[in-house]
């Protein structure tokens, strides 16, 4: 038999976003302005949560204020509901649902999941996406700070609050000008260490990627460009700038247009697995399960 309880829930979910916001942001006023609402408010959103649990949330540090174990505890559990609150808020009308909230690095966002999105536009015409585009780095930090539902990797980076799950190989390759010195040529171990080389910058995937496949091989090499875009890697390396190590998904169209050559060596293929990672404890929503089944259906 039910027991009839007239006990009232002190607990709600203006608190918790509060709170979510400020593990965020790590202070009430910076909370304050991404929830919309008053510092004051904020803070006494806070004090309520942390009355109704008895018990503290954050460590106060001068201004900041930090997760404690507490505070780390209840993170991810209001964020599941949370995320709830807005599904239901959209239960009837697809219309205004929740976006669906991704996060991708450079490669995927901008040469592979394109074309899964439009294909996923025409399956799900009423779904909206949001997607942010960046190195590895950033894509991870996305997802464990609940910016991104999904994410979308290409290095071998991760992170303790998150789940990885192996999703399809890319390669790396060299290329340059068809004018390269070294174009046409199978270059030798000397002649790539002395060559100029562009790459991508610290903390993207790809870096990571080709410094682990060629300093293993070559010991040093001459790198005279650091970018934080693809395209503009290409373009130096059309321009005859120096060797570029790229994933071969973007530099396919090049290479058949001629606008780039494959540099050949001895060197062993350097194959990589790239990768879809979401939050350890996260509940995911209908349409990011739906769309990793997309992905790699």
């Amino acid at each position: 038999m039910i027991e009839k309880t007239n006990q009232r829930l002190r607990l709600n979910l203006r608190q918790l976003e509060v709170f979510a916001a400020i593990a965020r942001e790590g202070s009430s006023r910076a909370a304050a302005e991404r929830v919309a609402r008053s510092q004051s408010a904020a803070s006494s959103a806070l004090a309520e949560l942390e009355s109704v649990l008895g018990v503290q949330l954050f460590d106060r540090l001068g201004r900041r204020l930090v997760l404690n174990e507490n505070g780390r505890a209840l993170l991810p559990v209001a964020i599941a509901l949370l995320d709830q609150a807005v599904e239901l808020e959209t239960l009837f009308d697809a219309e205004h649902a929740a976006p669906l909230r991704l996060a991708a690095s450079l490669t995927i966002g901008e040469y592979l999941l394109p074309a899964l999105l439009a294909r996923w536009k025409q399956v799900h015409p009423n779904s909206r996406v949001r997607m942010l585009i960046g190195n590895t780095s950033e894509v991870i930090a996305s997802v464990v700070g609940h910016d991104a539902d999904v994410g979308f990797i290409e290095g071998s980076q991760t992170h303790a609050d998150l789940r990885v799950q192996s999703w399809m190989t890319d390669e790396l390759v060299i290329v340059a000008s068809p004018t390269h010195a070294l174009a046409g040529r199978t270059a030798t171990s000397r002649q790539l260490s002395a060559a100029t080389w562009i790459l991508r910058e610290i903390g993207s995937g790809t870096r990571q990627a080709t410094d682990n496949w060629l300093l293993d091989h070559l010991g040093t090499l001459n790198v005279e460009f650091e970018l934080d875009s693809t395209e503009a890697i290409k373009q130096l390396a059309m321009a005859g700038a120096g060797l570029a190590c790229l994933s071969r998904h973007t530099v396919a169209v090049s290479l058949e247009q001629g606008g780039l050559v494959e540099i050949q060596t001895r060197l062993p293929a350097a194959r990589r697995r790239l990768a879809i990672v979401v939050g350890r404890n996260k509940r995911l929503g209908r349409a990011a399960e739906d769309f990793i089944r997309h992905c790699i259906a």
